[in-house]
């Protein structure tokens, strides 16, 4: 298989030489465009079209993350077992019918039922897309590769969301379906793209093809393995430090504009999108993966203590230390992420690529669930001494996975 090449232009990084990555790149962009059409109207139209209180959706949404939580191992096991590509051939479609069917829910019985169908496909999916990355790409080019596949991603968030403003402004029934069915037809276009991927779909792992039958690692009794997911999740709570805890303590605890928020996002996209591909430069090995993440979680901290001090400020000086935050704060997300799809990958037993990656996956669904919770309970509730146990939690996970993986065999 030939080496993956990312020239070093903006357009280099979303348009990539090499056709495979280029086909994965395209169905991450046509996905993720539906997903930001989605998200942007789905609360609204939950509550507006299907009637269910704020209270109602919060609670659904919850149960239904929970079940995502316990998806990644089950559906990272049968991708192991009968190929990723072949299982997100069916999946696809599946996770299409599921958006869909929102249109024809009018219980909350029903909603909560479907939520968790749909969060089980995503959550599950999320998992099998790591191992067919992780099988369909030559080793040393994965971590540029996916940081470029992470930047076309937000882009596609971007660009969905940007859509979706249409919908939020006619406000009604049929312009929510519409963006229903839009969503629907991004899971076929991307499952379709998966048709002729030059992917393995057999189960058998490198170390087999060789002819040197090893006893396979299981990824829940791999403690190493646990314990970096574990530390890694704390690391992923700064996503709802962005989507809960900011917005919150820009309104009850700042004098900054509202508007901040939206600035603070574009801040957040644009720096991904532009130079994720750039900050996973000299992440070669687990090594070097945890040096990255160690770095990134003390950024992470000095964010938490940028973002407490804009309580001190008139709305001006808040507002520019609230970007200055933010900037300090998607770095920080950069080295993390970079550092976080070494660790699952080169610490993983090759053979069960979808184990581990369910089980890693399953880690940062964890922490997406559990987040608001724990930064509502901190910063919301606390505000500066609330931000400092934040930043006191980053400060120790981080510097912590160096710790853990040394000593780790090399991968494969």
């Amino acid at each position: 298989m030939t080496s993956t090449v990312v020239r070093p232009t903006v357009v280099g990084r979303l348009l990539p030489d090499d056709p495979l990555l280029r086909r994965l790149a395209l169905m991450s962009l046509v996905n993720t465009v539906g997903n930001g059409l989605f998200i942007t109207v789905s609360v609204l139209f939950f509550t507006r079209s299907i009637g269910l209180t704020p209270g109602r959706v919060a609670l659904g949404l919850t149960v239904a993350g929970v079940c995502g939580v316990l998806a990644g191992v089950p559906m990272g096991r049968l991708a192991d077992r009968v190929g990723s590509r072949r299982l997100l051939l069916v999946v696809g479609p599946l996770e299409a019918a599921a958006v869909l069917g929102y249109a024809f829910v009018h219980s909350f019985a029903a909603f909560v039922a479907l939520a968790c169908a749909a969060t089980v496909l995503e959550r599950g999916s999320v998992a099998v897309r790591s191992a067919l990355i992780a099988r369909a790409l030559p080793a040393e080019g994965q971590v540029r590769a996916r940081a470029l596949l992470r930047s076309v991603m937000n882009a596609g968030l971007v660009v969905g969301s940007g859509g979706a403003a249409i919908a939020l402004q006619s406000d009604s029934y049929t312009g929510y379906v519409i963006v229903l069915v839009l969503d629907a037809l991004s899971f076929l276009g991307a499952a379709a793209l998966l048709v002729g991927l030059p992917v393995p779909d057999g189960p058998a792992g490198p170390a087999e093809a060789a002819g040197a039958p090893v006893k396979r690692r299981t990824a829940l009794r791999d403690r190493r393995y646990l314990l970096v997911t574990a530390l890694h999740a704390v690391l992923e709570l700064q996503l709802a430090v962005l989507g809960v805890g900011l917005p919150l303590w820009i309104v009850l605890g700042t004098d900054a504009p509202p508007a901040v928020l939206a600035a603070v996002n574009v801040v957040n996209c644009l720096l991904v999108v532009l130079f994720q591909v750039r900050a996973s430069r000299g992440v070669t090995d687990v090594a070097t993966a945890a040096r990255a993440c160690a770095r990134g979680a003390l950024l992470l901290a000095a964010a938490c203590l940028v973002y407490a001090a804009a309580q001190y400020g008139p709305a001006a000086l808040a507002a520019g230390v609230l970007l200055a935050g933010a900037l300090v704060h998607t770095l920080g997300e950069l080295l993390t992420s970079a550092g976080g799809w070494t660790l699952s990958l080169d610490l993983a037993d090759p053979r069960a690529h979808g184990e581990y990656q369910g089980v890693f996956m399953s880690g940062q669904a964890a922490a997406h669930v559990i987040g608001p919770l724990v930064i509502t309970l901190t910063a919301v509730d606390h505000g500066a001494v609330g931000w400092v146990v934040l930043a006191g939690l980053f400060a120790l996970a981080g510097p912590a996975l160096p710790v853990a993986v040394r000593g780790a065999a090399p991968r494969g």
